[in-house]
């Protein structure tokens, strides 16, 4: 699973970076090296107009926790931060958003707890950061929906909502001894076909949905501090040693 991501690059260098044609400098947030659920990110999305002859790619500010646009409440978006990747197209929560409104989410990396063994015999979590090998922004496949609050008249400020989902796959050899699930990252060949919202294959699209191949990504061990969202910083980031209880798994 993904409950926790780090998010510092500039705009202006994901603009560059993802070919961005349309961002508004006024839509802008601050670094944030401890994302939680619910919390606003850029997100990189396409949108057809009624007067496009294409899609045009944006960078839009968007928050965590997808609201489907039936459902009653905005509160069901702290449960739905991630959608599995092998039932995203037929999960009636993400079914639409996948066929239609699929987003790129671009990271540092995502944080990742591990169950260990602790003081007398008490299990733990402890933390780990997860980015590219590379040092380069990890390219999350991510869903967008737009919910309408019925509680407010239309022209109203908080007329309407638009949040996003993190998909999911299956964890590549070297994660799995930390956690069964990982987000699911998008080289960049496969950025156009993700975002274009003109292909609405279901199967087509699924081929996208492949668990990456090990050596991609590494994991470093980090501080506990991470765990509380009060915590932000680049060095929440930063390897962390626990001479205590280290265990060397890669």
């Amino acid at each position: 699973m993904c409950g926790r991501f780090a998010a510092s690059s500039k705009p202006e260098d994901v603009v560059e970076l993802f070919g961005v044609e349309h961002w508004d400098p006024e839509e802008t947030l601050d670094p944030n090296w401890n994302v939680a659920p619910t919390n606003s990110a850029f997100v990189v999305l396409e949108r057809l107009g009624r007067e496009r002859p294409r899609p045009v790619r944006q960078l839009r500010v968007l928050r965590w926790g997808l609201v489907p646009q039936w459902s009653n409440s905005a509160e069901t978006a702290v449960k739905m931060i991630n959608a599995r990747s092998d039932t995203v197209h037929e999960k009636p929560s993400y079914r639409q958003a996948f066929a239609a409104r699929r987003c790129i989410l671009p990271v540092d990396g995502y944080y990742e707890w591990q169950t260990v063994p602790g003081e007398r015999g008490k299990a733990r979590k402890k933390p780990y950061f997860v980015s590219r090998a590379d040092g380069a922004p990890l390219a999350l496949a991510g869903l967008y929906e737009f919910w309408r609050n019925r509680a407010v008249p239309p022209g109203h400020p908080e007329a309407w909502l638009v949040t996003f989902t993190i998909v999911t796959t299956d964890a590549e050899e070297l994660l799995a001894p930390i956690h069964e699930r990982m987000p699911l990252f998008l080289d960049r060949g496969d950025w156009d076909e993700w975002l274009d919202p003109r292909l609405t294959d279901p199967d087509g699209l699924r081929r996208l949905l492949i668990p990456p191949p090990p050596g991609a990504l590494v994991a470093t061990p980090v501080s506990p501090a991470v765990g509380s969202i009060r915590n932000n910083g680049p060095e929440l980031k930063e390897p962390w040693a626990e001479p205590e209880y280290e265990t060397t798994l890669f």
